[in-house]
């Protein structure tokens, strides 16, 4: 198995064919069909399913292009960590996050200070950020919680409420609500997977509430729009609320839901140039908004 074979498996695999390969490889299509001939029979492995002019991962191929995608990630680590000498950092950082809301000010502040570095942001409920992070699809990853595990490192950015929202004159009067009135409401829920709605899940079970799910959403946006037209009422962290004219904040005053969110990327990819200049900056902004 040589490095020239991985490599053009993973483009090809990455790019849908064996010209586009080829193309951003600057090699041949041929040649780039002949390192991928040889590495099916060197190891007698069926990687592509071709059909005429298309092609399809078989199982193997799919098995063997997660792995080349950490593969080459931690080539272009490598590449990036012996050219450190530069000045200022430059290239894509990746980000999954459950919530853009937390980050808005940091990211304007992050750009202005490295603009040669791309910032590429993508939207997921906790599981699909550490999920993420864990298939070297992106570097940096904002997810409901603090604890991790020692595969992570975690920056802590404090603790919200849990609170319910809905559109303005959906719940008649003002003021703090008990769970069991806010129920009896549609709800508009997050899909599984979600911490919110994990932790709205078993405050309901510890004091005997039914929860039915009228509407069920993927991503904290979609929420906000469907409560945002009457239908329903959702549930958010305080921290992620915002300002929409649309909508009404009702704190729950019969239990103390909370979600602590954290910034978190990959342990063993703590030493990846951007990840830390992003870390640091990230930690010295927060740090000054709390006054520490």
């Amino acid at each position: 198995m040589r490095h020239a074979q991985l490599r053009a498996f993973h483009h090809v695999a990455l790019l849908g064919g064996f010209s586009r390969a080829a193309e951003v490889l600057s090699l041949s299509q041929p040649a780039i069909s002949e390192q991928v001939r040889r590495l099916e029979r060197a190891h007698d492995v069926k990687l592509f399913h071709r059909e005429g002019r298309h092609l399809r991962l078989s199982e193997a191929g799919r098995r063997l292009f997660r792995l080349t995608e950490r593969y080459f990630a931690t080539e272009s680590e490598m590449q990036a960590l012996l050219s450190e000498a530069r000045a200022v950092p430059a290239g894509k950082l990746r980000l999954m996050v459950d919530s853009a809301l937390h980050l808005t000010g940091l990211l304007a502040a992050f750009r202005a200070r490295y603009p040669g570095i791309s910032l590429q942001l993508r939207s997921g409920n906790s599981e699909a950020v550490v999920a993420a992070l864990t298939a070297y699809e992106a570097e940096i990853g904002l997810a409901g919680s603090r604890d991790f595990g020692r595969e992570m490192q975690v920056l802590e950015l404090g603790a919200s409420p849990i609170i319910a929202f809905a559109a303005r004159g959906v719940v008649a009067g003002q003021g703090a609500r008990p769970l069991a009135e806010l129920l009896r409401y549609p709800l508009v829920l997050r899909e599984r997977g979600s911490r919110t709605r994990a932790k709205l899940e078993a405050e309901a079970a510890r004091q005997g509430l039914p929860l039915f799910s009228a509407i069920e959403a993927e991503g904290h946006e979609a929420v906000r729009e469907i409560v945002a037209s009457g239908a329903g009422i959702g549930f958010v962290s305080q921290a992620e609320f915002g300002h929409d004219p649309r909508l009404v904040a009702i704190p729950i005053n019969d239990c103390r839901m909370s979600m602590n969110e954290s910034l978190i990327h990959l342990a063993a990819r703590a030493d990846l140039r951007m990840i830390r200049v992003f870390m640091e900056f990230a930690r010295r902004h927060f740090a000054r908004q709390s006054g520490a």
